[in-house]
C-alpha cells in the first residue's frame, strides 16, 4: 500500500494533476475508447507501447475511474497484459487487480489535487463498489 501511496504522489507532483487520462497521456500511454461489450476495459503493452482500453459506452466519470484503473496496471504491472476488467473483477481477491483498484481509488479520491470527490459521488457518479471503498478506508 505504502508503495502505491508513495507512485500516487510522485505522479501527481510530477504532472500536476490526478486526472488519470492526462497523466497516461503524459507518460505516452495510448488510451483508447472502444465498443467493448460487457468489458469495462484493459490495459495492454505491445513492442514496449502501452495501451488503456477503455469502453466507449460508458459515461464519462465511469471511463474515469476505468482509466486510472488500467493506468494503475500500468504503473505498477507493466509488463503483465490484463485481463478484461469487468463488473465482477472489481472485487477480485487476484493480487494485481486488488493493486490496480487501490491505485485508482487512492489517485482519485483521496490524494486529489483537482476537485475532491465524496463517497457517494463515488459511488453513484463513478460506479466504484460501496464495498471497495469501505475496505480501502
Amino acid at each position: 500500500m505504502e508503495l502505491i501511496k508513495k507512485k500516487i504522489y510522485l505522479l501527481t507532483r510530477k504532472f500536476n494533476t490526478n486526472c488519470p487520462f492526462k497523466i497516461a497521456d503524459e507518460m505516452g500511454i495510448q488510451v483508447l475508447h472502444e465498443p467493448l461489450g460487457d468489458t469495462l476495459g484493459y490495459y495492454s503493452k505491445h513492442f514496449r507501447i502501452k495501451f488503456i482500453h477503455i469502453n466507449e459506452a460508458v459515461n464519462d466519470k465511469k471511463k474515469q475511474f476505468i482509466c486510472a484503473h488500467e493506468l494503475g496496471h500500468a504503473v505498477l504491472h507493466p509488463d503483465v497484459n490484463t485481463p478484461f476488467l469487468k463488473k465482477h473483477t472489481l472485487f477480485s481477491t487476484d493480487r494485481i487487480e486488488v493493486e490496480a483498484n487501490t491505485f485508482a481509488v487512492k489517485l482519485l479520491f483521496h490524494n486529489g489535487i483537482e476537485e475532491s470527490v465524496t463517497i457517494n459521488e463515488a459511488v453513484e457518479e463513478y460506479g466504484v463498489p460501496k464495498r471497495l471503498l469501505k475496505s480501502l478506508g
